[in-house]
């Protein structure tokens, strides 16, 4: 009875490697076979008749004991830290410190009382990781504190430079340590700003002090709802105003003491410029600036129309710095070890040169880390070498994504912030994607040898052009892949996809992966006895071969904006991407209703019917054919250009008009989908009837007084430039957005189909206020105020509004 019991249990086992693949070590340290084994004893032990549900669920149950198996659980780890940072980031209120650390030791305390209950106890234990990622990002916001300019002001300045950057249209940015103000000395000056300058001094070296007279302005909000919030990321990068030097600045000698970390961060920000001023100099035009980036980071040079083509062609990544950069340069050096040890075969026999190519390579990555600026996706990609070179270095297995999720927990726990934005999401998704889809292929390719093993293997001709196609068919699925995954994120941060990516990459990363990267290696390798110039020549040669696609597909690009979409499909569509990337079984199928929540919300979403700026200056509406209309002649470029992003428009639309026109010439005239304006307003007929007004400031508050008085009864939606004015109309008069709205709560959107013919409007930002935000309740625009005036004027101005 026990050897037919025994030998049962050996043919399942065998069913079951031939239909499923056993439990493997995925990550490194692996499952022990006694995991694996109970595993199966628990498959085995739950084994009931094949009808009803409960099969399914006996299914599922072994699915997961078999991602338990695998190390598939490590894998979530990053997902809920990085869940628990984005909840904190979305939170309407700063949760207070005492009620995450009492969350924190119920969730400890529970998961420990629930021992005998594994399930219970794993989802405390996730519930803890989540509240980990809260406590995460609200000790990095505790430590940011930065100060922030609430009003505009202009100051005279004392400061030490830590960046100085090259602009493309020949003006300089400066980030400036602001040490001391005079002429008003500011009671709560900001600690770091960033600056720009027509002219600075020759030679402005990082460390060297400077002084002049500065127009200080704070950071602003989003262009418009969940749009790039400039005010948080200035926050946690230190920056408290943003600006610009009304005179050439002047270089002054500082007495104030500097710290040995502050010295070397100055150091180091000399060499990456002084490397930039290199390679520009001898590459030259638009291919020196983009050589810098790649090397350095710096990327300020870049001509706009530049990188609009290689945002339109989908070959931005390439300017940042991340894992292709990084694995060509650690690659390019272990070959080049390797070839040169080759040359000396008695050492080699005697040495683990193998291991010397990596400790060389893990070096030189160590150093690009710095000099091209530590970004997020640079750090990703060095945590992953590091780790996969150090497992060389000492003997082990490292795949990758384990590394992908040791990079991502590094990242998280030191800048919880980055969680929010395009440059995390779009790096790890792009790499979580390649690594589930070269497993799967891999998977399958070992499934096919074992099938064809008999086959012999080709030669000749036939090797070498079975070679190219499968590099070839590799970039496609390399591109295809990386595409998919980082469409999601393109799409909602920048409302924009690349159609014609896939082509683009096939032309262009040949180019970068054989020409461009290792000839940018042998420059750095060769630059210290000044022999680089051949290799910085070769690297010319294949930027401009690059920015050569680039412009090719960019022309040809049939369109790129897609239009807002809903925060909902996005948080959907992760959810989904997030189990078809972790899973190594069939719950994969989990990710369907996902796939299909999402899909509906992108189906049914509607795009925003007007856009109103945070300074109350500029009004866009969507007018159908694809075009917004303006209230100015001369918009702001940024905020037209997202605004025609996010309503998925091509075209603007301009006013029209005179100034000598009355209101009631304004509101007779039957012209639509234009803006009427005379010298203190604007007025649009819409097509669906809606009627919008945007009122100009003026100093005469009189004037503003009797015209707003006038379209409440004319229009149906009014914006107020000016921030004195709180005139609200009556319920069923018109509704009103003032410049003190727009002050306190940011830039509006307006959708003019949702509920009973009002205009629904949507604030950019919410009260009470996060930390990133506090700074706008200073503003004199949020408390009602004018713009500052000298004494004298303000007077004379109250004059002429009182006559």
């Amino acid at each position: 009875m026990g050897g037919e019991v025994a030998s049962a249990r050996a043919d399942e086992r065998m069913q079951f490697t031939d239909t499923e693949p056993a439990p493997v070590a995925v990550d490194g340290c692996g499952p022990a076979p006694a995991i694996e084994a109970r595993a199966l004893r628990s498959y085995e032990a739950r084994k009931i008749p094949s009808h009803g549900a409960r099969p399914v669920a006996a299914g599922i149950r072994f699915a997961i004991a078999q991602e338990v198996a695998r190390g598939t659980i490590f894998l979530w780890l990053p997902v809920l830290l990085g869940s628990g940072a984005l909840i904190h980031f979305a939170l309407p209120v700063e949760p207070p410190a005492y009620a995450l650390a009492s969350g924190l030791a119920l969730c400890v305390l529970a998961a420990h009382l629930a021992g005998a209950k594994p399930r219970l106890r794993l989802a405390l234990l996730a519930g803890l990781v989540v509240l980990l990622g809260l406590v995460a990002a609200k000790v990095e916001t505790w430590r940011a504190s930065t100060p922030m300019v609430g009003s505009d002001i202009t100051t005279r300045i004392t400061g030490r430079v830590l960046k100085v950057e090259h602009r493309a249209d020949g003006r300089f940015r400066l980030t400036i340590d602001i040490l001391s103000t005079a002429r008003p000395q500011l009671r709560y000056a900001p600690e770091r700003a960033r600056l720009s300058a027509r002219t600075i001094p020759p030679d402005l070296k990082p460390g060297e002090g400077l002084s002049g007279l500065v127009r200080l302005m704070s950071p602003s909000g989003p262009v418009r709802p969940h749009a790039y919030d400039f005010s948080f990321e200035s926050y946690f990068d230190r920056l408290g105003a943003v600006g610009f030097f009304m005179r050439e600045p002047a270089r002054i000698a500082l007495d104030h003491p500097v710290g040995l970390l502050q010295r070397l961060a100055a150091r180091l920000q000399a060499v990456r410029e002084a490397l930039a001023a290199r390679l520009r100099e001898k590459i030259g035009g638009a291919e020196g600036n983009v050589a810098a980036a790649l090397i350095t980071g710096l990327r300020s040079g870049i001509p706009e129309e530049v990188n609009e083509d290689l945002r339109r062609a989908g070959l931005a990544h390439v300017l940042a710095i991340s894992g292709l950069h990084m694995a060509l340069a650690a690659f390019t050096i272990i070959g080049a070890a390797r070839l040169g040890f080759a040359l000396f075969p008695g050492f080699s026999s005697r040495h683990p040169v193998r291991k010397y190519a990596a400790g060389a390579a893990l070096m030189v990555c160590f150093l690009y880390l710095f000099i091209s600026g530590a970004g997020v996706a640079a750090q990703r990609s060095f945590l992953m070498l590091a780790v996969m070179l150090l497992a060389l270095l000492f003997d082990r297995a490292a795949l990758t994504m384990r590394n992908l999720a040791i990079a991502a927990l590094v990242v998280i726990a030191f800048s919880p912030h980055e969680v929010v934005g395009p440059g995390f999401q779009m790096s790890f998704a792009a790499t979580a994607a390649l690594i589930a889809g070269y497993a799967a292929w891999n998977r399958r390719r070992e499934r096919a040898f074992g099938r064809n093993s008999a086959e012999t293997e080709p030669s000749g001709a036939r090797r070498l052009l079975r070679l190219v196609l499968v590099y070839a068919g590799g970039l496609a699925l390399t591109s295809l892949i990386a595409g998919v995954a980082t469409t999601l994120y393109g799409v909602w941060h920048f409302q924009r996809a690349s159609p014609l990516a896939l082509g683009a990459n096939l032309a262009a990363m040949p180019v970068v992966s054989l020409v461009v990267m290792p000839s940018a290696v042998a420059a750095m390798a060769t630059m210290p006895l000044n022999l680089d110039g051949w290799a910085l020549a070769l690297m010319g040669r294949g930027i401009s071969t690059v920015m050569a696609i680039a412009h090719w597909f960019s022309e040809r690009t049939p369109f790129d904006a897609t239009g807002a979409i809903p925060l909902s499909a996005t948080l959907s569509l992760s959810c989904a991407l997030a189990i078809l990337t972790l899973t190594t079984t069939r719950l994969w199928l989990a990710a369907v209703p996902f796939l299909l929540a999402g899909g509906v919300l992108l189906a049914n979403h509607d795009l925003p019917d007007m856009f109103v700026s945070e300074d109350a200056r500029l009004v866009a509406v969507q007018i159908g054919d694809d075009t917004l209309a303006v209230n100015r002649v001369r918009p702001n470029g940024f905020s037209i250009e997202n605004w025609l992003r996010a309503a998925g428009a091509g075209t603007v639309r301009k006013p029209a008009g005179s100034k000598g026109a009355s209101l009631a010439d304004l509101l007779a005239d039957q012209r639509i989908g234009r803006f009427l304006c005379n010298q203190s307003l604007c007025i649009l007929r819409h097509p669906e009837g809606m009627r919008i007004a945007h009122v100009k400031k003026s100093d005469d508050a009189a004037t503003v007084r009797r015209s707003i008085i006038a379209l409440c009864a004319s229009v149906d939606l009014v914006v107020v430039n000016d921030p004195t004015l709180d005139r609200h109309c009556s319920e069923d008069g018109a509704r009103i957005i003032t410049a003190r709205d727009l002050a306190r709560r940011g830039s509006a959107e307006v959708r003019f189909s949702e509920g009973a013919g009002m205009p629904h409007i949507a604030f950019a930002i919410r009260e009470p206020y996060r930390p990133w935000h506090e700074h706008r309740q200073y503003s004199r625009a949020s408390r009602g105020l004018g713009p500052y005036r000298r004494k004298g004027k303000e007077r004379a101005a109250q004059h002429r509004s009182n006559d």
